[in-house]
């Protein structure tokens, strides 16, 4: 009897197999965070978070400011930097240091990539305004003439030389890592490069269109954080559990008022408004166009009994400032959202530990990226008046002739011109 009970007790391997579920490797939120326990307002150590974060924030705004009061060229500079030091934290997101000992050069492999796609970015981006700053040396007209001619030629062959090299260091047993590593590099090109050339585009177009949406942003993640800090209760979504309606809601609001405000403060510099033709540092001059020529509204009588105001100025651009506050306050931050999901697939806190009390600079920089592309692309279909001007056409002259073609032009030029006065 004892025997039949233990044989009943022990299943028979040919009958019943025992099933072991496969753990997800999703990263499965305490139950804490679930319910609010990880907010900031429940947060024993939020004040001494809150002053290296705002530490940090001071010295980066300080920093940003001075930049920009530099000028164009220097802006760019740091929208170079910044790219390297993103593509730096998203590179090492899949660095495996045992692999690498055994591929040596495969690192720099991937920086060659890099500076390949950053020649063929702003080599297109910046190729007018180098004509237009060489124009008076023949010879420098010349050479960047050339190089503008052949920029696509040889920003091809020298990613097919890294094609080449990759292919060449391919090693067996070594291949799966390779090539995710390759994917991976080009993923990285295309997120990094894509987003942040439109805030090239937009620095050139006048400071004024790369200030205002990166300042909405930085506004809109300060008072998110404030209002999150203090009053945020109701979670927002899963990704970011820290993140709250409270803190959205209060961080739109402000971000729509700040819109509209601050656009009427920057529209008043010319130097802001002015767009940049060239790759000198000297300060602008121009007409700043019928967007940011104030307009005066006579407010209603009811207004006038409680404020001394009996009119008020605004200039046409604060309606589209309007635009961007919102998209800056709703859809934005939406790249931070990813971001999140981003990071907890790759089961990181942050992308990196340069700011303190922030992350890494991929940390900053999610939601700014989809600002900058929005940011261009209104500009261009809403902003930017429709057809062909004559500067589009010397722009085209001096960047597609030679100099012999341009002279050849001229002349068939003032032939025809003069038959029309003779005719007249």
């Amino acid at each position: 009897m004892q025997k039949e009970n233990n044989n009943a007790a022990v299943p028979s391997a040919g009958t019943t197999r025992i099933r072991h579920r496969k753990r997800s490797s999703e990263v499965v939120p305490e139950p804490s965070k679930a319910n609010g326990g990880n907010f900031l307002v429940d947060d024993r150590n939020k004040y001494k978070s809150m002053w290296i974060r705002t530490h940090s924030t001071v010295w980066m705004i300080g920093g940003f400011a001075l930049i920009v009061y530099m000028g164009h060229l220097y802006i760019t500079a740091m929208v170079v930097v910044i790219q390297i030091f993103m593509a730096k934290e998203l590179f090492n997101l899949l660095r495996k240091a045992h692999e690498d000992r055994h591929l040596p050069g495969f690192r720099l492999l991937n920086w060659h990539f890099f500076f390949t796609a950053m020649l063929f970015v702003y080599g297109r981006l910046l190729s007018q305004p180098l004509v237009n700053t060489v124009t008076s040396d023949k010879f420098l007209y010349q050479f960047v003439s050339n190089l503008i001619k052949y920029h696509m030629a040889i920003c091809y062959f020298s990613y097919i030389a890294g094609f080449m090299w990759f292919i060449l260091t391919l090693k067996k047993k070594m291949y799966k890592y390779q090539f995710g590593q390759y994917a991976w590099t080009h993923m990285i090109l295309i997120v990094v490069f894509t987003q942040s050339s439109f805030t090239v585009a937009n620095i050139f177009e006048g400071i004024f269109w790369f200030l205002l949406p990166a300042s909405l942003i930085i506004i809109n993640d300060i008072f998110a954080y404030i209002f999150g800090f203090f009053f945020g209760r109701t979670p927002l979504i899963k990704l970011s559990p820290k993140k709250t309606w409270e803190g959205f809601i209060g961080a739109s609001v402000t971000t729509i008022i700040s819109a509209f405000v601050l656009a009427n403060i920057l529209g008043r510099f010319k130097w802001l408004t002015c767009p940049r033709k060239d790759l000198s540092t000297g300060w602008l001059q121009c007409d700043p166009g019928p967007l940011f020529k104030p307009e005066h509204h006579t407010l209603p009588g009811w207004i006038t009994q409680w404020f001394p105001w009996k009119e008020i100025s605004i200039l046409p651009v604060q309606w589209h400032a309007l635009c961007f506050g919102l998209f800056a306050s709703i859809i934005a931050p939406f790249g931070g959202f990813f971001a999140s999901g981003f990071k907890r697939a790759f089961k990181i806190k942050d992308f990196g530990d340069s700011i303190p009390g922030h992350g890494g600079i991929t940390d900053r920089m999610d939601c700014q990226m989809v600002m900058a592309v929005f940011a261009y692309i209104y500009h261009q279909s809403f902003v930017v008046r429709e057809g062909i001007s004559v500067e589009m056409i010397m722009d085209q002259i001096l960047t597609n002739l030679n100099f012999e073609e341009q002279q050849t032009l001229f002349m068939k030029l003032g032939q025809i011109l003069q038959e029309r006065l003779g005719h007249a």
